[in-house]
């Protein structure tokens, strides 16, 4: 069983279309005894970066994402869920994250235009199966105005550009992030979907 967490932070349901196109059924959930029986836990999310975390602490939900994550169960963050894995945020203040990859939040800077709203390539930089199929040079779509910095870059499995290369796809373990909405990015996105449901499944 695949499990969506909700933590009232956005995009739930097309997530939830997004892994049923991609042949995979899912729970949407907010009760830590359903987290702590998943196969496979998904943080999505889009807002705030403060808010999301104080809504996961407030309702036990990190604690059950810790214990999942110390059993080895797969866990895939989805645009602000994949800033929430790292220890840090720098959005609208000071703010401390799941602490599941060393890293931090920081927003973007420079000439680019902020929020990052549209299509950008990935940058692949390692192989690994939540990336089957996938291409270097694959459009996927974003949305964003802060990205991931992470303290060692092996974590990346694929990066892309905006001004600068920014983390757009991490694996740490059984901890997997990507920046980009796959639900949003089409085949290809629904493929990633896909290769995590298979990673579950394994």
């Amino acid at each position: 069983m695949i499990v969506i967490i909700d933590y009232g932070m956005g995009n739930l349901r097309s997530v939830q279309n997004g892994f049923a196109q991609a042949g995979f059924a899912t729970v949407v959930s907010a009760d830590p005894k359903d987290l702590v029986q998943a196969d496979g836990l998904v943080l999505p999310g889009v807002g705030a970066f403060g808010q999301a975390r104080e809504s996961l602490q407030a309702e036990g939900l990190d604690k059950a994402i810790y214990q999942q994550v110390a059993k080895g169960v797969p866990l895939l963050g989805i645009c602000l869920g994949h800033q929430l894995l790292f220890d840090s945020s720098e959005e609208m203040g000071e703010h401390r994250g799941l602490g599941l990859i060393p890293g931090e939040v920081v927003p973007f800077t420079g000439e680019v235009k902020v929020p990052q709203v549209g299509w950008n390539q990935l940058s692949i930089k390692r192989k690994h199966p939540l990336l089957n199929g996938i291409k270097d040079g694959d459009y996927f779509y974003f949305v964003h105005s802060y990205y991931v910095r992470p303290k060692d870059p092996a974590v990346n499995l694929a990066t892309a550009d905006y001004g600068s290369e920014f983390s757009a796809v991490v694996q740490k373990d059984n901890v997997f992030g990507i920046q980009f909405h796959p639900e949003k990015s089409s085949r290809l996105g629904l493929l990633i979907l896909k290769n995590f449901g298979e990673l579950v499944e394994c």
